[in-house]
């Protein structure tokens, strides 16, 4: 059974829900965990032609839940990836390895997918759910979704895919503004400068989400499959997982930082980091 993530087959099209709005769609491990089985199974299931992957609540995903984070997350989820010989390594980075652990495993199944993969954005995408969005081979928006990097705000590198596809996608000058300005874009921005595929009005997305996955349940599966691999090909995606790996490495390590402790501060108070004093 599946905790905070909900799936619905309806004939050839699979669609993937987060449904965690209290926490704004935030993962923990355990939705981590169960997101990556569903995307698994989708994937890997040759009766579905056609992923859709959303979150519910006018939120699509908010990245790790933070709040999990802080609080040292759950005994179990730390010790599920350390040898039973070793002890259960402690602080934040540990904490973010085992939810990007999975979320990494998702995002490389989704690009290595031969089948589409369509990011229904309605609401708020930022950091790890920015990163979620992107590796989808398609991002269609309502016009109610925003768009933000959002790790700089609490001292983190990024991580999801982010630092890998955003210079492919927008060009490597506005990459680095998202980086270092954090603009939050609303959706007609992030369609004029190539980040999403198309942005509807909210009240017919939901309609527009569907002919778009009819559409291509539709269409030729093996042919979209090997031509999804060569442009994969051509876009470099082939080190893709090599540098989820460096994502991972340096964002635990900037997690344990003396900056991502007054990040997380700020967070939680509602205020602006003041880095320079942390």
């Amino acid at each position: 059974m599946l905790t905070h993530i909900r799936t619905d087959r309806r004939g050839r099209i699979g669609t993937i829900a987060i449904d965690r709005p209290a926490r704004f769609n935030s993962l923990d491990v355990e939705t981590a965990r169960d997101l990556r089985r569903a995307a698994l199974q989708y994937a890997r299931d040759d009766a579905v032609k056609v992923v859709v992957l959303k979150g519910v609540g006018g939120v699509f995903c908010s990245g790790a839940d933070l709040k999990y984070i802080s609080s040292g997350g759950a005994e179990a989820d730390l010790a599920y990836l350390t040898p039973a010989a070793r002890e259960i390594p402690r602080g934040f980075g540990e904490i973010f390895k085992q939810i990007l652990e999975y979320l990494h495993s998702t995002i490389s199944e989704i690009r290595r997918s031969g089948k589409p993969f369509i990011a229904a954005v309605d609401g708020i995408a930022a950091a790890g759910g920015f990163g979620l969005a992107m590796s989808c081979d398609l991002v269609l928006a309502s016009d109610r979704s925003t768009f933000e990097w959002a790790y700089s705000k609490t001292g983190l590198t990024g991580a999801e895919s982010s630092t890998f596809l955003l210079p492919r996608l927008i060009g490597f000058r506005r990459a680095m503004e998202m980086m270092l300005l954090n603009p939050r874009l609303d959706a007609a921005r992030a369609l004029e400068i190539g980040l999403i595929t198309s942005v509807t009005p909210s009240a017919a997305f939901d309609a527009e989400v569907a002919a778009i996955a009819e559409r291509l349940a539709d269409g030729p599966t093996q042919a979209f499959g090997v031509a999804k691999a060569l442009l994969n090909q051509a876009a470099g995606i082939d080190r893709l997982d090599f540098h989820l790996d460096q994502e991972l490495q340096h964002l635990a390590r900037s997690a344990d930082s003396a900056e991502f402790q007054e990040g997380l501060r700020a967070f939680f108070d509602k205020r602006a980091p003041v880095f320079s004093r942390s």
